[in-house]
């Protein structure tokens, strides 16, 4: 008997996608473990499991390979069952802990944020592949969201969404509101002028800012620029979603805050070409 891989893990594929050359200039399929995966219907090395044994079905068809590309409006059938195509969208909400990496899909990491998020999952929604929107630092604490959506990582972490978030950062020296003023009106980094934040000064040591961009860094960046290095920064909030569970847990965000707090009404191709992966630990 085969060894059946863990059914939680990072979502990391063990293959490789088919070549898509000669898809250029028509829709691109997925491949038939990864479409089971996005659905929802089990975690992508179950899914493998299953295509091989033969318990799954493409327009009739049984298909072993998982590799098998997926015709767009293909009926998918796993053990006779017909497969939903575009479940709805899941999002996330993850405390983060310090000291964990923010990985993402293909990466074959260690000691990440899936090592701690996953394991929690009830049966629903461990069958799905999650993916980080934006990234926090190994350092950074508080607000991480994932979803099952694709399209929403690159909605919410795309420039022209200028969705919020906000930080909490504590300072080495004194902060005050002349020493932040130049950030409520941008300040110009080595890789250009940000945008205005929204700051305030909660203390000496604490300054909570607001950015709707996600370079590198910058958060950080911004404070060094006028002279408050920062110690420790924690995420309180992403867009109107606030962080409201303990740390390493999580909950289910529902549609309400989907649609209005990530501004994001459902599966769409408004922003589909936005680099999903650019937003960075601020």
């Amino acid at each position: 008997m085969p060894r059946k891989p863990p059914a939680r893990r990072s979502p990391a594929s063990h293959d490789k996608p088919p070549s898509r050359s000669r898809w250029e200039g028509k829709a691109k399929p997925d491949w038939l473990s990864r479409a089971l995966a996005r659905a929802g219907v089990l975690p992508q090395p179950e899914a493998e499991e299953a295509i091989r044994e033969g318990r799954v079905t493409v327009n009739g068809r049984q298909v072993r390979q998982p590799l098998a590309p997926v015709p767009e409006g293909a009926v998918l059938r796993v053990d006779g069952i017909e497969v939903q195509r575009e479940p709805e969208t899941r999002v996330l909400a993850f405390n983060k802990p310090a000291d964990l990496l923010t990985s993402t899909v293909g990466q074959h990491r260690t000691n990440t944020v899936y090592d701690v998020l996953l394991p929690q999952l009830p049966d629903d929604l461990a069958r799905y592949t999650w993916h980080a929107i934006g990234r926090l630092d190994r350092g950074t604490t508080g607000l991480l969201l994932f979803t099952n959506d694709e399209k929403l990582v690159a909605h919410a972490t795309s420039p022209e969404t200028h969705l919020p978030k906000r930080y909490v950062a504590t300072v080495q020296g004194t902060a005050d509101e002349e020493k932040v003023e130049p950030l409520r009106k941008g300040v110009t980094l080595e890789d250009g002028p940000t945008r205005p934040a929204k700051v305030h000064v909660r203390d000496a040591h604490t300054v909570e800012v607001t950015v709707t961009e996600g370079r590198h860094h910058q958060v950080k960046r911004m404070l060094g620029a006028v002279g408050l290095p920062v110690r420790a920064l924690h995420r309180e909030a992403v867009g109107g979603v606030e962080l409201d569970v303990p740390e390493s847990g999580f909950r289910l965000l529902t549609p309400e805050e989907v649609a209005q707090g990530l501004r994001y009404t459902g599966r769409h191709t408004a922003s589909e070409q936005a680099t999903s992966s650019s937003e960075h630990e601020a």
